[in-house]
């Protein structure tokens, strides 16, 4: 039987009663299938004999005892036993056992007695101790199971203990025969894979690390494969086919520009318009580094739609972003004779039913906005082109929205946050991939200052100097307003603070709760080189554009993600000249916390720190919530199995294009997978 098969419920196992049914629950075990997938997340190697005076780098001893007796020592009353160890004959070692808080163990270890013994033990006192041990009673004809074997480390919530769900795994794998395979034959063969039957029953009960190793790699291969399956297998719809040879409009528009494109954005484009002339629809993921020019590379691709008769959606997360993505297309594509238009949901009725009008009748070629563009009212005529901005802060469904206003029109998904390409291989394996890494001609890399309270006053003085050159900085930071229950600076009470560091310097307060107008303005001003520096939060972290910006401060860098401060970093560095970002953080950091300012210290490789990113904060936080549950891996690791994702990937990929449909007979074993796993997602039907 396959393993998805297995729905009995847990409750259905002696000894599991209402407690661990909550228990399990937490840990997502429902079922047996649930169970079985539950991966260890590691193993007490107890096979072999490590005797007292013998014990490996960590500590562990694997051994025999026998009590030779027993006090109590100190104020609390702790109980010590004295032990030697018997594993081999006139072999003698002393250990003492220290029993905190288990005084109870004075009428189980008695003097005589013998006990198998699995702890860890160090040297204090001059002689060899242990507080964390266990002993099992000693029996010749019978060991326990306890010893002599590799046992699983399982994951623990509640009141389960290891005991309990080895004891419940057991009885499982107990009551089945024979787990049928879930891969086909020619691939198990073809990567040396373990039967499924032999994998799920090393994963739990090992004859060796080794094996445990192999029957890791059976299933994890098996859980990339049917990602890949899910993300892949539903992305190829019929499109329209477009042209492949640049357009009139865009050869003009690209020689109108004061600088060339670079290489990647070029390839970036041929990419682009390849898919928009096969028979399928596009579905293209643009992600490259801030100030990269992915942009650009958009509104070259809009006018490649544009000029084949179609129309473009252009959708940002917020006004403020949209509405500066509208004005540079107002400037940039308007005198190639493109009609743009900007709707958002606090455009008025008076003006948006004549531009709805417009749309409908194609009198729009290019409508950007933000959510408001896949309300129910917006009708586009001919929607062929949808470009989607900061997509991670997009929902599936929302997505989907904007595209059922076209007739399976090109996706273009653009992110400023560069993806790992074990996120990209994975959560995003529906997707192509264009990547633009070289940066435009000129572009100097920021220098990154980690600032202590301690030198505040220098990093003052040091923006007071690009202040007298002619330039412009922004101050980050996490609040608004001031907090008493903390000393958490804010922007409120630090933009007053700021003006007495620098008299007769302009600067303004930027915010979230400052109305769209008043924001938009303001920002014009700063641009515009009316204000020296803003102080905000992080409303500045994307679409901000300023060359004489050159100084970025972001206080409490410490409570922002990887991901941010690097956005952040990026709104200086956008000209030649050189720029600085200084991260100020507080005495108390985490190690998570030393270890990002770190990264953002040493490299100012985006794709650098998506990666380090991956293993911070782990995939589920990086793919955002409403695809976390999808990278919800029992086996696979993203941070070490890109070479099998790529393997998995390409292997699907072979049989999708050579059978679609999954007809053959060679992957009637996929079709039944699938059929018994909605989900595609480990063995179990939950997620």
């Amino acid at each position: 039987m396959l393993i998805r098969e297995l729905s009995e419920p847990v409750s259905n196992l002696t000894g599991v009663g209402k407690a661990a049914i909550r228990s399990y629950s937490s840990l997502g075990v429902y079922s047996f299938s649930d169970l079985l997938a539950l991966s260890p997340r590691g193993y007490e190697n107890r096979s072999k004999i490590i005797p007292i005076g013998h014990q490996d780098e960590t500590g562990l001893v694997n051994t025999f005892i026998a009590v030779k007796g027993s006090s109590f020592f100190g104020a609390k009353h702790i109980l010590k036993v004295i032990v030697t160890d018997v594993s081999t004959p006139d072999y003698e070692r002393n250990l003492s056992l220290l029993c905190f808080n288990r005084n109870f163990l004075k009428d189980v270890l008695k003097p005589g007695r013998k006990f198998y013994l699995y702890a860890t033990i160090g040297q204090s006192f001059g002689e060899l101790q242990s507080s964390q041990f266990e002993v099992i009673p000693f029996c010749e004809s019978k060991p326990p199971e306890q010893f002599g074997r590799i046992l699983p480390i399982y994951p623990l919530s509640g009141t389960l203990g290891q005991k309990a769900i080895r004891r419940d795994v057991k009885n499982i794998l107990a009551r089945v025969r024979h787990f049928d395979d879930e891969i086909p034959q020619f691939l198990m063969e073809k990567y040396h894979l373990l039967s499924f039957d032999s994998a799920i029953r090393q994963i739990h009960n090992p004859d060796s690390l080794e094996m445990v190793s192999k029957a890791r790699r059976t299933l994890a291969f098996s859980e990339f494969f049917y990602q890949q399956i899910a993300t892949r297998r539903d992305s190829s719809s019929p499109g329209r086919r477009g042209k492949l040879e640049e357009s009139e409009v865009e050869k003009r528009f690209v020689a109108s520009l004061p600088f060339k494109l670079t290489s990647d954005q070029k390839k970036a484009l041929d990419e682009i318009r390849q898919d928009m002339a096969s028979p399928s629809s596009m579905n293209r993921l643009l992600q490259g580094d801030v100030g990269s020019g992915k942009t650009l590379v958009a509104w070259i691709s809009a006018l490649h739609a544009i000029d084949d008769g179609g129309q473009v959606a252009f959708m940002a997360p917020t006004e403020l972003l949209a509405r500066q993505h509208a004005e540079n297309a107002a400037r940039l594509l308007e005198p190639l004779g493109i009609r743009v238009s900007f709707l958002t949901g606090s455009v008025g009725t008076k003006q948006r039913e004549p531009l709805l009008s417009a749309l409908a009748a194609g009198e729009i070629d290019i409508l950007i906005g933000t959510h408001a563009l896949f309300s129910k009212s917006v009708i586009f005529s001919d929607l062929r082109f949808v470009i989607i901005d900061e997509q991670h802060r997009f929902g599936v469904q929302q997505r989907l929205a904007l595209m059922s206003k076209g007739h399976t029109p090109d996706v273009l998904l653009m992110t400023a946050t560069p993806i790992p390409r074990t996120l990209a291989l994975t959560v995003f394996g529906d997707l192509n991939v264009s990547t633009i890494k070289t940066m435009p001609p000129g572009r100097i890399p920021v220098i990154t200052h980690l600032v202590s309270d301690k030198r505040r006053n220098d990093m003052y003085q040091a923006i007071q100097v690009e202040f007298n050159r002619g330039h412009q900085a922004y101050f980050v930071y996490p609040r608004i307003d001031e907090n008493p229950d903390n000393a958490i600076r804010d922007v409120t009470t630090m933009h007053e603070y700021l003006k007495g560091i620098y008299p007769g310097v302009t600067s303004a307060l930027i915010h979230s709760r400052l109305d769209e107008e008043t924001k938009v303005n303001i920002l014009r001003d700063f641009a515009n080189r009316k204000i020296s520096y803003l102080v905000s939060t992080s409303v500045v972290e994307v679409g901000i554009d300023v060359a004489d910006a050159t100084c970025m401060v972001i206080e409490h860098a410490e409570l922002f993600g990887l991901a941010a401060l690097h956005q952040l970093r990026g709104r200086v560095g956008r000209s030649s000249l050189q720029s600085w970002c200084f991260l100020v953080f507080s005495d108390d950091l985490s190690e998570d916390a030393k270890l990002r300012l770190k990264t953002m210290k040493n490299t100012n490789d985006g794709f650098e720190i998506a990666e380090k990113d991956l293993i911070i904060r782990g995939p589920g936080e990086i793919a955002g919530k409403k695809q976390s549950g999808f990278l919800n891996l029992r086996y696979g690791d993203l941070t070490k199995d890109l070479a099998m994702i790529e393997t998995a990937r390409s292997e699907v990929e072979k049989i999708l294009k050579a059978d679609p449909g999954l007809l053959l007979a060679d992957h009637a074993i996929i079709k039944n997978v699938l059929s018994l796993d909605s989900s595609h997602q480990g063995f179990s039907m939950q997620n």
